[in-house]
């Protein structure tokens, strides 16, 4: 591996079928051929999947790398998922094969089965997700077949097997045949893939090396009289061809190092044919001499850098499903998308560095920069020139100098007269002094150098990237067809003159980097196939965009993050007058960090939103350190909860059957007289509540049922698809011209509410699907209002309109409203003003009797005036609408003020929203409501010897193990467990701290889970009072959170302050 000249890079860049993206920049001799290999390291840590993920969508492939003694770790597989989510071919990398020697002890026959053992969990993964993808795209196929094809009726065998067996999949598996395996051990410096031995062996034994290639990984073993390879026979104790060619030569060394058999060691480097340093042979560490010996017989850059080479694909290689894929956001499908979009494809195939190609270029991070680090900030090494001229500068000046003191003290004649010789020439200095000067103190931009600056990481796809190049930046909303619509096919204008299109703007690429680890050094050009850094882009991308030279290019599918964020916390900074640069600090956080949010609360506070622990401090340092540079004070991690119903309980808190037991005197208020319901407000024995509006003009009774677990899971999986559903249903509302639903939305549509269907089933839910209202919190949270009311017919599914259009027109605005106060409901529950969870409001009866009698009686009031009252003369033509909008009707009514009712509560439909609002709380209410948690999967490795101890942490903080299993051949345990979020932080260094380092967690948001306890529970029967006392005061643990966030947002907690008053003393007096 050879680090090569910037002009060198820019010559390799050139030959795209050279490169190779893998995620510090390195040029590679191999064979005769050089390649350019861009390798992108990325973090290893859970909470940060996010800048894998970045990686991945600029590479064509990517090294796995697993350690031998640990083998699959659960990082593994979402590392696996994600490059396979991405269509990235990976190799791997099996990493501390020495530890299998020096720590475990075992035998070359026990380390080829434990190799293989791993090897083979790895390719049960692969196979996992291709099996999911084969069979997912033949039941996709089966229903366009059930579609299009009206087959004849007759008795069908559906097997399921048919599409795995004639698809072939062997080039997805790891194996070393392949070469698309090595086995290392980075420490020592040595690797090796079995391509390498099969060479040695073919000359020294005399069998082909495809053979060889074959044989030397699989049970076969060599028969030395014969010549001839074989299956391994177990009951002759053969050994394979892998323990015996390889793996014991390995161990031999390592065995005659650490034994320190120095005539061994001789004869071992002598056949090798190596050269060892004296002072590494003398050394007392024998790790020095394994290092010296291994790192030139097997050196790991050749044999990783080989099977990159030669197994990843170049970036001439992308396959046309990674394309499409790519193109196709949301629930689009390629064949959808405009023709001249579809035509792009062909650029991105081609990967062509022609003037007519179109230039696209994937941005997918932004990363911050010292300024000063800038090549042009750089300061550069003078040229011979430069450095005389500042020479002779200096020399006159500092001639000058002594003419000056000469002049005031004419002292030493031979020092005036040197003076003199050089005083002619000295005043043509003081310009270039002057020049210099103004030059040289910068005091302005050495500010500006402490800035923080933006490069957008990016990879080139099609076309070449040249400096000062005009080009779009596409937004990951934009969307090509808004903008073929506005702008008419063939337009010859300039791009500065085109209309404003949403989520489109248009910029100069500035400047170019080549990424060379830290360093940057600028370019003028980038072919395609490169990875680069361009600057000046921070006012364009926040995140992540697609520039392209086409306005017709589509936005890049959004990258696939595995972590959630979920962690909050509130920042301030700790002197309030330096709030601007808090704000300025949080808005480049959030654009150098692809996973982080940033939220500014309705309460004022600045919320930072992170994956986890780690995430989190790390951002709070860059905002310290680098971004901010202030003092910041950070809140307790601030926990998301949801409020959630469920069904009434069958037993009480001690087991007993409710209503059996006889209710004791209480003390406490019970649960029914603590949510007393206000006058004005019915409710009925099965929690219908029904109210009227302020003005009494209309009621409305609504009831609230618990979701079946499996359709809150549903709601929350099709969250995007719910948005579009919504965009779709109000445009056609508002009668704009909407494109139509192309097929695949139709069927995901379709397919969403036959899962709906299928579980909501029962007498309480019947026709429930087909009178969905509205989802909420935000039109796509995992509540819902189904609609009973006869008078007024309205879904959320669209297609045409059920009922005639007067009639919808004449409660849509009011309906509107209903949904509102919904909406507004459901986004803050009344037990601590969080999100509701899982919950179905049912609008029963929806009386507006009332209005219509007053809205009539009103418009003959109109009518009766329109020959005095002239100024209304020209409201003629609106009659016939007065009568089916109720917003004239307001107007009316505060013009003439003839309804004092209407003018004391302000508008009908603000009062419709304030009461459906109430209505759906008191229904939550008088149900038995409970607190969800966010919970975290947490997968603990552990060593026998310290699992009580793990076990003690978890069940302190609330945890429950799910599994646990031992790694075969090791004493390693995997344990998986679910863990509160809310009890998760300094969860990491307990655990560390208990077990002395030997377990380490990995902590990843899974879901949403009720916490069991009432948080208004008190003992009201004899047999609660004998368990819990009169004061119940064993723990709450959902009351202890429901007060935790009611204190934080300022709500009013019900509890004592002083809880046992007693007389204080000084017990010292008492002696």
């Amino acid at each position: 591996m050879v680090l090569n000249s910037l002009d060198k890079m820019i010559q390799l860049q050139k030959n795209t079928a050279n490169i190779r993206n893998i995620c510090v920049l390195a040029h590679v001799d191999h064979g005769n051929e050089e390649y350019l290999i861009n390798l992108i390291d990325s973090p290893g840590h859970v909470d940060f999947s996010s800048e894998v993920s970045t990686a991945v969508r600029i590479c064509d492939g990517c090294i796995i790398v697993v350690d031998a003694v640990e083998g699959i770790c659960p990082q593994t597989q979402a590392v696996l998922r994600q490059a396979w989510l991405e269509n990235i071919r990976p190799v791997l990398v099996i990493n501390k094969i020495d530890r299998l020697i020096v720590e475990l002890k075992f035998t070359p026959q026990e380390a080829y089965s434990h190799l293989k053992n791993i090897l083979e969990q790895i390719n049960a993964l692969t196979g996992t997700l291709f099996t999911s993808k084969v069979l997912e795209e033949r039941a996709e196929r089966e229903t366009e077949s059930q579609v299009n094809l009206n087959s004849e009726q007759g008795e069908q065998v559906y097997d399921w097997s048919t599409g795995l067996e004639d698809t072939d999949d062997s080039h997805l598996y790891f194996s070393p045949e392949q070469g698309n395996v090595v086995f290392t051990s980075a420490i020592d410096g040595w690797g090796f893939g079995i391509e390498h031995f099969a060479k040695i062996y073919s000359q020294k034994i005399g069998i082909k090396k495809e053979v060889l290639l074959k044989t030397l990984w699989g049970d076969y073993y060599i028969n030395m009289k014969a010549k001839k390879i074989m299956k391994v026979d177990q009951a002759k104790g053969k050994k394979p061809l892998f323990v015996q060619l390889i793996l014991e030569n390995i161990w031999s060394l390592y065995d005659a190092v650490l034994k320190r058999d120095k005539e061994k060691i001789d004869k071992i480097v002598t056949s090798l044919g190596l050269k060892i340093g004296a002072r590494e042979a003398r050394h007392s560490d024998p790790k020095v001499q394994i290092n010296a010996i291994c790192s030139q017989w097997l050196p790991i850059s050749h044999a990783v850098l080989a099977m990159v080479c030669q197994k990843l694909p170049s970036p001439l290689d992308i396959t046309a499903e990674r394309v499409e894929k790519l193109m196709c956001t949301g629930s689009q499908t390629f064949d959808s998308l405009p023709p001249e979009t579809q035509a792009l494809k062909a650029a991105f195939m081609k990967c062509g560095s022609e003037d007519t190609a179109p230039v696209i270029i994937f941005v997918s991070k932004m990363f911050a920069i010292d300024a000063k680090a800038l090549p042009q900030n750089k300061p550069r090494p003078l040229t011979q020139e430069e450095i005389a001229q500042r020479r002779e500068r200096a020399r006159q000046r500092h001639a000058e100098k002594l003419a000056a003191a000469q002049a005031q003290v004419p002292l030493e004649p031979t020092q005036d007269g040197r003076a003199l010789d050089t005083s002619p020439k000295g005043e043509e200095p003081r310009g270039d002094e002057q020049q210099v000067e103004s030059m040289t103190p910068k005091p302005v931009p050495q500010e500006e150098n402490n800035q923080e600056s933006f490069v957008a990481f990016a990879r080139v796809f099609s076309g070449v990237a040249q400096r000062g190049k005009k080009i779009f930046v596409l937004g990951p909303k934009y969307s090509p067809v808004e903008f073929l619509k506005r702008v008419p096919l063939g337009f010859s204008a300039p791009p500065d003159d085109l209309p404003p299109v949403p989520h489109m703007a248009y910029c100069t690429l500035e400047n170019l980097y080549l990424l060379m680890g830290r360093e940057l050094e600028e370019l003028e050009e980038v072919p395609p196939g490169n990875v680069l850094g361009i600057g000046g882009l921070q006012d364009f991308v926040l995140k992540s965009a697609t520039l392209c030279s086409l306005p017709s290019c589509p936005p890049f599918i959004p990258l696939n993050f595995e972590a959630t964020p979920i962690v909050r916390v509130a920042v301030e900074p700790k002197h309030p007058s330096e709030m601007p640069q808090l704000v300025k600090g949080m808005k480049l956080l959030n654009q150098a960090d692809p996973c982080v949010q940033i939220l500014i609360q309705e309460t004022g506070e600045h919320v930072l939103v992170t994956a986890g622990e780690v995430h989190l401090q790390r951002c709070l340092d860059d905002l310290k350190e680098r971004f901010a540079k202030i003092h910041i004070s950070v809140s307790e991690p601030i926990i998301p909860f949801r409020e959630t119903i469920t069904k009434p309980p069958k037993v009480d808190m001690v087991n007993e059957e409710i209503g059996k037991q006889q209710k004791v005197a209480v003390i406490h208020q019970t649960k029914e007289d603590q949510s007393k319901v206000p006058e004005g407000v019915q409710v009925d024995s099965d929690g219908l509540i029904t109210m009227t509006t302020p003005n009494k003009l209309a009621m409305l009774s609504v009831r609230a049922m618990p979701l079946p677990e499996e359709v809150t899971q549903i709601l929350e999986e099709n969250s995007d698809l719910i948005r579009s559903m919504e965009q779709l249903t109000s445009s056609l509302n508002e009668g704009k011209d909407t494109q139509m639903i192309n097929q695949k939305t139709q069927e995901k549509i379709l397919e969403f509410k036959g899962k709906l269907e299928h579980h909501l089933t029962g007498r309480k839910w019947r026709n429930t699907v087909d009178q969905i209202w509205s989802f909420g919190p935000r039109k796509c949270g995992p509540n819902i209002l189904v609609n009973k009311s006869e008078d007024f017919q309205n879904s959320v599914w669209p297609g045409p309109a059920g009922k005639a259009s007067k009639e919808a027109s004449r409660y849509r605005d009011l309906g509107n409203s209903i949904v509102s106060g919904f909406q507004l409901a459901t986004l803050s529950g009344p037990m601590c003003e969080e999100p509701l969870m899982g919950v179905c409001f049912v609008l029963e009866k929806w009386d507006l009797s009332k209005f219509e009698e007053q809205e009539t009686k009103q418009s003959d009031l109109v009518k009766g005036g329109q020959g005095e009252v002239k100024t209304y003369s020209g409201r003629d033509e609106n009659q016939e609408q007065q009568d089916d909008c109720p917003e004239p009707f307001e107007k009316r009514t505060a013009q003439k003020g003839d309804s004092p009712l209407t003018d004391c509560y302000g508008p009908f439909s603000g009062q419709l929203i304030a009461t459906m609002k109430e209505a759906c709380r008191y229904a939550l209410q008088v149900k038995p409501q409970r607190l969800m948690a966010a919970m975290y999967t947490c997968d603990i490795m552990a060593t026998g010897d310290v699992l009580g101890r793990v076990y003690a942490v978890l069940s302190k903080r609330e945890g429950r193990v799910l599994q646990e299993e031992m790694k075969e051949g090791t004493d390693m345990f995997i344990i998986k467990a679910v863990l509160p979020v809310a009890e998760s932080f300094g969860f990491a260094d307990e655990i560390r701290k208990r077990t002395s380092g030997l377990a380490s967690p990995q902590l990843v948001f899974s879901h949403w889970e009720i916490i069991p306890s009432d948080p208004f529970w008190v003992p009201t029967t004899e047999e609660e009072y004998l368990h819990f006392g009169e004061k119940a005061d064993c723990e709450n643990q959902a009351r202890k959170y429901m007060n935790a966030v009611r204190k934080r947002k300022g709500l009013y907690v019900e509890e004592k302050i002083v809880e046992h008053a007693e007389k204080q003393r000084t017990l010292s007096k008492n002696k």
